[in-house]
């Protein structure tokens, strides 16, 4: 109908001035990404521009959901490779640090090892929505009009303080939109996609992004990483304590009382939640994935997280690479993967850009209000102080 592309256009816009009006304030600092900081996690250097798309193929597509007051949330979709996923399936594997959430699709990824659906991102109560959106946009295709079952892969996390998460606001129009206008190179970050409404270390969370190319003489792979970051514990950054100085980490009210007696914006018992997406052009199958994934907790421990009772850390790494692709019909599988003695290098790679990705998701976050709360921005120019007397950043 003529009309519904002239509302859908208002309301896109207003959307997107909703989220200029609400997500930034006059008092951010212009947001930095960890480089710019002079934070630069481990010895393996970035790709072109430091993100999961480094990876050829991978594609990133992200909606930002604002609305009125209390909307505050977002979906944030990721294509392994151009072609149709179901099939073409990339092999795959999910590791559980701390199962207290929800991830669509887990157990079958890791009982066939195998992706056969992007992976999806978005918050809590709006996982089931994302899921059946993502089955309906996948089974229109013209080459699944014969296909019964449908393993989608979909990922949360609670963005319940600034967003109405029980008015399950995500649409299926923003997951496709998320599935439609996913794109190679840069990746937004901060206060954006499913990263919307999130909080980490007490302050404003979102989107990270991060990724590390090995050396020609080590293979010459690409490792790339996007983390939903929404959990708390005591930030530290390559060993800084941020959050001691900054007075804001987990427990602070059992072991130091703020001195205004106020209990400060971090949880106490340093709850919350992660995904973290890795993807690599390494030609591994799911078991390596699998070992790949579980070395994403030492780069989330390494940022001050200790995995608490409320929070559900879960990580899911993929391989790209032709050489272990499977296709759906495939009456036999042949692979040609990395052995077990090349996997040390992919691993110290793994675990660099997961650390990273976290510093860049809570440095390019901006402050947000909404639902009743205000979070605000972690204060860059306190952060660079703070990694000045560390010796980690260089002196003015």
């Amino acid at each position: 109908m003529p009309a519904a592309p002239h509302r859908s256009s208002i309301r896109l816009a207003a959307l997107l001035l909703a989220v200029v009006s609400a997500g930034t304030f006059a008092q951010d600092a212009p947001r930095a990404r960890a480089r710019d900081l002079g934070v630069a996690p481990g010895i393996f250097a970035p790709g072109t521009h430091n993100a999961i798309t480094d990876v050829a193929g991978v594609r990133v597509g992200q909606v930002t959901l604002v609305e009125g007051d209390n909307v505050r949330t977002g979906v944030t979709a990721i294509l392994p490779h151009p072609g149709n996923p179901y099939r073409s399936r990339v092999p795959a594997a999910v590791h559980v640090g701390n199962g207290f959430g929800k991830f669509i699709g887990s157990t079958q990824v890791n009982e066939l090892g195998e992706l056969e659906t992007p992976i999806v991102l978005t918050c809590t109560l709006c996982v089931w929505k994302a899921a059946d959106a993502m089955a309906a946009w996948m089974l229109e295709r013209p080459d699944m009009q014969q296909v019964r079952s449908l393993n989608v892969v979909v990922g949360e996390t609670n963005d319940g303080g600034l967003n109405d998460i029980r008015a399950r606001p995500v649409t299926a129009q923003a997951v496709r939109r998320a599935l439609e206008t996913a794109s190679g190179g840069p990746v937004q970050e901060g206060s954006v996609g499913a990263g919307t409404g999130t909080v980490a270390f007490g302050w404003k969370g979102g989107i990270g992004t991060s990724s590390r190319r090995l050396p020609a003489s080590l293979g010459g792979w690409t490792v790339g990483v996007l983390v939903q970051a929404n959990f708390g514990g005591v930030l530290q950054v390559a060993g800084a304590p941020i959050g001691r100085e900054l007075d804001r980490y987990a427990f602070q009210n059992a072991v130091a009382a703020n001195t205004d007696g106020s209990r400060g914006l971090a949880d106490d018992r340093g709850d919350g939640s992660i995904i973290i997406v890795i993807a690599t052009d390494a030609p591994l199958g799911d078991r390596n994935l699998r070992r790949v994934a579980s070395r994403a907790m030492m780069g989330l421990g390494r940022t001050g997280s200790s995995a608490s009772n409320g929070s559900g850390d879960y990580v899911l790494a993929f391989s790209t690479a032709d050489s272990v692709r499977r296709v759906f019909d495939a009456p036999k599988l042949d692979t040609s993967e990395l052995a077990n003695e090349q996997m040390s290098a992919v691993f110290q790679a793994s675990v660099e850009a997961v650390e990273e990705a976290i510093y860049n998701a809570v440095f390019m976050a901006t402050t947000i209000s909404g639902n009743g709360e205000t979070v605000e921005a972690i204060p860059l120019d306190r952060v660079r102080d703070i990694l000045r007397r560390h010796g980690i950043a260089p002196a003015k």
